[in-house]
């Protein structure tokens, strides 16, 4: 990093982070700088890629995609090419909410969301039963979203 995040650094994310909409003159009010100087922080921090994008959060239940379902999948080969190929046929399905390339027994996990069982279906066989690098794959389908959500712990417990 280009330099340590100072504590008003810390309390602008953390402000922005619960509400992405406030008011920059309202994050200065909140953290005792002017608004010019917050939008020089804000600059500076996503030029540092502190900051790597501001989002909607939707709610898929109430827009005709109440079905999550998390997949885990093993690949035959490990070859990057192959790996990266899955990846980006993952990345590009605007279902696949998020992807991780892990360690352990599986190698991805995927997180969709989707409208029913018929279109998880759907995708499963074009993802990984007509896709020869998936060896097995395993899905959960969620019940209950216990919690949900992407932000990071900038203070204490």
């Amino acid at each position: 990093m280009e330099r340590a995040l100072d504590e008003v650094d810390i309390r602008l994310l953390d402000a922005l982070q619960n509400d992405a909409r406030i008011p920059q003159s309202a994050l200065g009010a909140r953290v005792g700088l002017s608004t010019a100087a917050v939008n020089r922080r804000l600059q500076r921090l996503t030029s540092m890629g502190v900051i790597s994008g501001t989002a909607v959060i939707l709610t898929p239940e109430l827009l005709g995609c109440p079905v999550r379902v998390i997949a885990q999948i093993a690949v035959e080969s490990e070859q990057l090419d192959k790996l990266d190929a899955l990846r980006s046929a993952l990345i590009a399905r605007p279902q696949v909410q998020q992807c991780y390339y892990v360690a352990g027994e599986w190698d991805f996990i995927a997180i969709l969301i989707v409208r029913d069982m018929a279109e998880y279906t759907k995708l499963s066989r074009e993802f990984f039963l007509g896709n020869d690098n998936v060896r097995r794959f395993s899905t959960h389908v969620v019940m209950d979203a216990a919690k949900v959500g992407l932000t990071v712990p900038l203070t204490g417990p």
